[in-house]
């Protein structure tokens, strides 16, 4: 349900299943739909799987793209600041 609902990380946990089970085009498929949503895990694994041919150029260019304009929607001053003051780190 969580994948469905658009969560990143369970889209990449539903890639690495589907890579285990030697599925690999439901794998990269995940993989894209994570990445594309802003997860870096995700592209990670793309980046791996591009020279091996798995991931075509376009979709690769495409799920970059998409990736940064995910990146960039959730960045905003107030995340900045926190960051700076070391907000986040517990």
């Amino acid at each position: 349900e969580a994948a469905i609902g658009g969560h990143p990380g369970a889209r990449f946990n539903l890639g690495a299943i589907e890579w285990k089970d030697s599925r690999t085009d439901r794998a990269v498929r995940h993989y894209i739909i994570a990445a594309n949503l802003g997860d870096d895990g995700s592209l990670e694994q793309l980046k791996k799987l591009y020279p091996l041919g798995l991931v075509s150029k376009d979709e690769f260019a495409a799920t970059l793209r998409a990736h940064k304009d995910a990146v960039d929607e959730t960045k905003s001053e107030q995340r900045d600041e926190a960051e700076a003051a070391n907000f986040y780190s517990i």
